[in-house]
C-alpha cells in the first residue's frame, strides 16, 4: 500500500499516501512530515508542490534529527543560523598538511579570521527572519520539522509579497519568489536555483527520508514558470568572463592572484601548461571549513593557498579561481595537485556531524561532469578524490593529511549525480572484488569527538563502513602504522574505514563478514546479506612479483633520477612506511608513468615537466590511494 502510494501526488487534499497505518513510529513520523507539508502549504498560501519542491532541493526532504548542515542550516527547509556553525578555523588553516605538498619549495601556512555576528551574509540568517514571520521559537524552528517546514512557507509567502505578487494556487507564479528563497546575490545563480526547483517539480520525486517514510511529490511535465520574474528580484548580474565552467551552473571568475612578493617568494599557485604539460588525471573533492566570504578573502590572498574552484552551499553558486592550465595548491601532494582540479565545498564544520545541501551537490556533479568529459577523467573513486583519500607524499606527511569532506559525505549519491551509479558488477562471491556501497541512512556508525574529545556524535547517516582486526564488532580496528597512533572512532580517524565507491580484493568470507586486503592487512567489516554494506565487482589488480617477499609502497609517482635534466634537483623515490606483502591484491585504477613539474620559481622560464621511464600503478592501497612501481608487481584480472 506504501509502495503504491509513493505515485500518487501530493496536490490538493489528503491522498492514500497519507493513509499508511500509523501503528509504527516511523510510518507516523512520516505521516507527520507529508501533513507538515499540508499544513504550512494551507497557513501561508504557498502551493504545496512549490513546499515540497523548494525542499527537495534544500534536503530532500530529510530532517537530519535537528543537526545543522555544514553552513549552520536546520531541517527539511535549511533555515540558517550560521551563528550556531562557525568553525575555528579554516580548511587550510589546519593540522601540519603543506597545501603545495612539495618540499623543493614550501607552501605557507595561512592564518584565518572568523566572521563577527554582523558579519554573516542575510542568506546564513534566514532562521531568525523564519522566527519574525512565524513567532516560533528559534529552538523550535531548528528541532521541529513541521515548525521549520512552515518557517520556509513563510519565507516563501514574504518573498513572493515583496515582488508585489499574489499568492496564487499556481506554482508557475511563484518563480521569482523561488529565486529570492536562494538567498543568492545575483540573478544567474538565483536563476539556477530555481529553473533546479522546477525541474523537480516537472520530473518529481519520491523517497524513503532520514524519518523512515516515504514522501513523493507527482511530476507536472507541462509546467512553465514565469521566469520573466526574475527581473523584479533587483539582483545583481555577475560576470561569467574567463569563467571555465558549463553553461548548467552559476559560474562566476574570481581570480587567485600569481604575485611575487618578498624575499623571492610567490604565490598562491603555479602556472603551467595543462593538460598537455602535466596531463590532468584527478579532480579532489575538499570542503571548506569555513564560510564563503572567509574562503574567498584566502583564495585571494597571494601568500597562501589556492584551488580551482569554491561552491556555495545555500544556492550551488560557483567561483573559479585558477585556470585548469594552471597548478593550484591545495591537496598537500604536489604530484596530486599537478594533475588534479580542487573543488572547494562551503561549509563550517564547527560539528562535522553536518549535512551537504542539495543544492550544492547537483551544481557540484554538473561541474564535474564537465571537467571529467574535458578532461578525460574517470569517473570513478580513484580518480574522483576526496581530500581524505589523497595520500601522503612521504613518511613525514602522512598523520597530518587532511580527512574531508569525512564521513557524511554521500558519495553514492554524489555519483548518481554524476550518471555513475555503483552496482553490482560481478555475480555474488565471483568477481573478487567488492565495491563498498551502504545504504547511507541506514549506515550509522558511532563516531566521535565532533564536538567533546571522546564523546559520541550525533546518530547521522554515513558513506564510510568500519573495519576490523576480525569478523567481530568487538574485535580492535584495523591499525594504520603510518598515522603513528591507535586507532580510535574519532570521525576524524580514517585509519579504519572504508568510504563507499572504492574498491578492494576480498580477502575471506566469514558468515555476513567480509574481509579485504587494506593496509597490508586482513581487514573485517559487516555485510550481511540482506542489508550488504557492499557489492561484488571484477576488475584488475596487483599483487607482488612471484619471489617478492614484499614491495614498497609510494605517496606519489616519481621519476628515476636519471629521467632529470641539467638544472632540476632528482626528487626523492622515497617509499610510504607501507608494504605490500606477496598474496596480497589490490585494485588498479590507472598505469602511468613517472612524472614531476618542477616549479619553484615565480619567473616561468625554469618549468619543466620531467617524465621518466619507470611506470607505476595507482591502487587503492587503504582509505587512501597509493602508488606502486611497475616492476615490483604482476598486473592480473581479479577472478585469478
Amino acid at each position: 500500500m506504501a509502495s503504491a502510494a509513493l505515485l500518487l501526488p501530493l496536490l490538493g487534499a489528503a491522498s492514500p499516501a497519507e493513509a499508511i497505518d500509523p501503528s509504527t513510529s516511523r510510518a507516523a513520523e512520516a505521516t507527520s512530515l507529508r501533513r507538515a507539508f499540508a499544513a504550512a502549504a494551507a497557513e501561508y498560501h504557498v502551493p504545496r508542490s512549490l513546499l515540497l519542491g523548494v525542499s527537495y532541493l534544500q534536503s530532500r526532504w530529510d530532517t537530519h534529527g535537528g543537526a545543522p548542515s555544514v553552513t549552520g542550516g536546520y531541517g527539511p527547509m535549511h533555515l540558517t543560523d550560521a551563528r550556531t556553525a562557525l568553525a575555528a578555523a579554516a580548511h587550510h588553516s589546519q593540522g601540519t598538511e603543506d597545501a603545495r605538498g612539495d618540499s623543493a619549495r614550501p607552501a605557507r601556512v595561512p592564518e584565518t579570521r572568523l566572521p563577527a555576528g554582523d558579519e554573516i551574509p542575510a542568506r546564513l540568517r534566514t532562521l531568525p527572519r523564519a522566527a519574525e514571520l512565524t513567532g516560533l521559537g528559534a529552538e523550535e524552528l531548528r528541532t521541529d520539522p513541521a515548525a521549520n517546514i512552515a518557517g520556509g512557507a513563510a519565507l516563501l509567502a514574504a518573498a513572493q509579497r515583496s515582488l508585489g505578487e499574489p499568492l496564487s494556487a499556481d506554482p508557475a507564479d511563484w518563480y521569482g519568489a523561488v529565486a529570492r528563497f536562494s538567498g543568492a546575490d545575483d540573478s544567474a545563480t538565483a536563476a539556477a536555483y530555481a529553473d533546479d526547483v522546477y525541474d523537480v517539480l516537472r520530473t518529481g520525486a519520491e523517497r524513503t527520508t532520514d524519518d523512515g517514510g516515504p514522501v513523493a511529490l507527482a511530476a507536472v511535465p507541462g509546467l512553465a514558470p514565469r521566469t520573466a520574474q526574475l527581473r523584479e528580484t533587483g539582483l545583481r548580474t555577475a560576470s561569467t568572463v574567463g569563467t571555465e565552467c558549463p553553461t548548467t551552473v552559476s559560474c562566476e571568475w574570481i581570480p587567485a592572484p600569481y604575485e611575487q612578493f618578498g624575499d623571492n617568494d610567490y604565490g598562491n599557485h603555479d602556472l603551467g601548461g595543462r593538460p598537455v604539460a602535466p596531463s590532468i588525471k584527478y579532480i579532489v573533492v575538499h570542503d571548506t571549513e569555513g564560510g564563503w566570504e572567509g574562503v574567498l578573502n584566502m583564495v585571494q590572498d597571494p601568500t597562501y593557498v589556492s584551488w580551482s574552484y569554491t561552491l556555495r552551499s545555500t544556492d550551488g553558486h560557483v567561483a573559479q579561481h585558477v585556470k585548469a592550465k594552471d597548478v593550484a595548491w591545495h591537496a598537500g601532494n604536489w604530484y596530486i595537485n599537478a594533475k588534479s582540479i580542487g573543488l572547494e565545498h562551503e561549509g563550517f564544520l564547527a560539528q562535522p556531524d553536518s549535512w551537504y545541501t542539495e543544492a550544492m551537490y547537483r551544481s557540484s556533479a554538473r561541474l564535474v561532469k564537465y571537467l571529467a568529459a574535458r578532461y578525460g577523467i574517470p569517473l570513478d573513486r580513484q580518480h574522483i578524490l576526496g581530500h581524505d583519500t589523497v595520500p601522503g607524499p612521504t613518511t613525514a606527511t602522512v598523520s597530518g593529511m587532511h580527512t574531508d569532506p569525512g564521513p557524511y559525505w554521500d558519495w553514492r549519491h554524489y555519483f548518481e549525480l554524476l550518471d555513475r551509479p555503483f552496482t553490482a558488477t560481478a555475480r555474488r562471491g565471483g568477481g573478487g572484488l567488492v565495491t563498498i556501497r551502504p545504504d547511507y541512512l541506514a549506515n550509522q556508525p558511532v563516531y566521535t569527538d565532533c564536538v567533546t574529545k571522546g564523546r559520541p556524535c550525533a546518530a547521522h547517516g554515513s558513506g564510510a563502513v568500519r573495519l576490523y582486526s576480525d569478523h567481530d564488532e568487538k574485535s580492535a580496528l584495523i591499525k594504520d602504522i603510518g598515522q603513528g597512533s591507535a586507532p580510535t572512532t574519532g570521525v576524524n580517524d580514517i585509519s579504519s574505514r572504508v568510504s563507499t565507491g572504492q574498491q578492494y580484493a576480498v580477502a575471506d568470507q566469514w558468515g555476513d563478514w567480509t574481509a579485504i586486503w587494506y593496509l597490508g592487512q586482513k581487514a573485517w567489516f559487516h555485510n550481511p546479506k540482506d542489508q550488504p554494506t557492499a557489492v561484488p565487482a571484477a576488475g584488475q589488480v596487483i599483487t607482488p612479483k612471484d619471489g617478492r617477499d614484499s614491495v614498497p609502497v609510494y605517496g606519489r609517482a616519481y621519476p628515476e633520477a636519471s629521467a632529470y635534466p641539467a638544472g632540476v634537483p632528482a626528487q626523492a623515490v622515497s617509499p610510504l612506511p607501507y608494504t605490500l606483502p606477496k598474496g596480497q591484491k589490490y585494485v588498479v585504477g590507472d598505469k602511468v608513468p613517472g612524472e614531476y613539474y618542477y616549479a619553484v620559481t615565480f619567473a616561468t622560464g625554469s618549468h619543466q615537466v620531467v617524465i621518466g621511464e619507470d611506470q607505476y600503478y595507482e591502487i587503492q592501497y587503504g582509505h587512501r590511494v597509493a602508488f606502486v612501481r611497475a616492476a615490483d608487481v604482476k598486473l592480473m584480472s581479479s577472478t585469478s
